[in-house]
């Protein structure tokens, strides 16, 4: 990794938005088999039987331990941590001193003095540099995900189960009886002779687990989680399908880090953290202005997440964001004939459309795509891809509130003008696409109104 910093290289491009549409950095990738079957049938199973997803190679975990451990995620993050046990996770969400995101990332309370945050590392560098400059008594692990860990294997093995046979699964393989274990709560389990830790949980709007554990035990869960689930309809998925259980669920993955702070903490950030750790972004939206491509909670549907018990890094600003209007969070589905124009216009004599990639479309580590009503900007599209399921493309969306209600009609622009240096954009010509606004999750909705059997 260059050991460049983020405002060496900002000096250098001159402008955090040239900086970070035209680096090569690529989307996020999950560094498992890209399909076990096909990524079509796989994305079914977890809407008809149950979906087994590896979790154990894309997330990066950081594990803080020490007296001090819980005051440093309060600090920092927006979340009410009143009554966080041990045996409970939460979605954890921080934001910079003006009140926008960060990032968030799941955050498992394992003992009384350690916890472990796992999520994409936007979020995870955010407190660990608040921590080696604060005055905490704690230590900080980190295992990086497969893609970039400097050698061997993660310190634990992740498998997420989920779908309507996933609790008969859980019963055959342990042996006994689901506790009645709430969600975002967490149980012990024997599999195989090994003690697990499972979390109710939900990648794609399903029932499901997120069981975890030791490395070194993780081919013996697997081997008994294949062997039971044969009787449950059990399919291992691919990194094709997951990449899109998201836009199913409602969760909106690599929000773009509001970085570019005039704030004194972020200018110190800015000289703390590697470039080679930003990502790129693309898509149709653009602006001059970094601040155009920042996000709030409130933004992407997490209002309810922030409470104002507690001191923490942005919560002056988010007191006033909180009484602004907000956008809300949508999704987005594709007009069908302005998507197969779009992928059509690559069989005749170009520049047609940007490639649309199936089965996400993302094509830079944060997407950001105009939504525009009679011409004028009203959002942003933020992750799209096909979903299988519904036989739609879709996308999740922010939006001005009065064209969040499901129905409306609004267009996406989807390609870059001008063009940027990323390797994954080739020469193409925007284009406009029809969309219509859906509920978050789209999952219910979906099952309801555009399932075709």
């Amino acid at each position: 990794m260059s050991s460049e910093s983020l405002a060496a290289a900002l000096a250098r491009a001159g402008s955090p938005v040239e900086l970070l549409r035209n680096l090569s950095f690529p989307p996020s990738t999950f560094p498992v088999q890209p399909e076990f079957t096909n990524w079509r049938s796989e994305q079914r199973a977890w809407v008809e039987t149950c979906a087994l997803l590896d979790q154990s190679h894309h997330m990066t975990d950081l594990f803080l331990e020490g007296p001090d451990a819980l005051r440093l995620l309060s600090d920092v993050g927006v979340n009410s941590f009143a009554g966080f046990g041990v045996g409970k996770a939460k979605q954890f969400v921080a934001v910079n001193p003006d009140g926008h995101l960060m990032g968030d990332a799941i955050l498992f309370h394992l003992e009384e003095e350690l916890f472990d945050l796992v999520g994409h590392p936007m979020v995870l560098d955010w407190v660990t540099f608040n921590l080696e400059r604060g005055d905490y008594a704690v230590t900080a692990e980190r295992d990086d995900n497969s893609a970039v860990r400097a050698s061997g294997p993660p310190r634990l093995y992740r498998y997420e189960l989920q779908g309507p046979t996933a609790a008969a699964l859980m019963e055959a393989v342990t042996g006994a009886p689901l506790p009645d274990v709430k969600f975002f709560h967490m149980a012990e389990f024997s599999i195989a002779g090994r003690r697990v830790r499972g979390l109710r949980h939900g990648m794609a709007g399903q029932p499901g687990f997120e069981l975890f554990g030791p490395w070194e035990d993780g081919d013996t869960i697997l081997d008994a989680l294949l062997t039971a689930g044969a009787d449950h309809g059990l399919v291992r998925v691919g990194a094709k399908a997951y990449s899109t259980a998201n836009l199913e669920s409602g969760w909106v993955p690599a929000p773009l880090p509001a970085l570019f702070s005039d704030d004194p903490l972020m200018q110190e950030y800015r000289e703390w953290l590697p470039a080679a750790k930003v990502g790129s972004i693309g898509g149709s939206h653009d602006s001059a202005d970094i601040g155009d491509y920042y996000l709030t909670p409130y933004d992407i549907g997490y209002g309810k997440t922030i409470r104002f018990d507690h001191d923490f890094i942005g919560r002056a600003a988010l007191e006033r964001l909180a009484e602004a209007p907000k956008r809300q969070k949508v999704t987005l589905v594709w007009n069908a004939d302005d998507v197969t124009a779009a992928v059509g216009s690559l069989y005749r004599p170009g520049p047609g459309a940007k490639y649309i990639e199936m089965p996400k479309a993302r094509y830079a580590t944060h997407h950001e795509d105009a939504v525009l009503v009679d011409g004028r900007p009203v959002g942003i599209s933020l992750d799209c891809g096909y979903l299988a399921n519904a036989r739609v493309m879709a996308s999740l969306a922010t939006l001005d509130a009065e064209y969040a209600a499901p129905g409306t009609e609004v267009t996406v622009v989807w390609g870059e003008h001008p063009v940027s240096a990323k390797p994954a954009v080739e020469p193409h010509e925007q284009v406009q696409i029809r969309a219509t606004v859906a509920p978050v999750p789209f999952v219910d909705f979906a099952r309801e109104n555009y399932r075709t059997g």
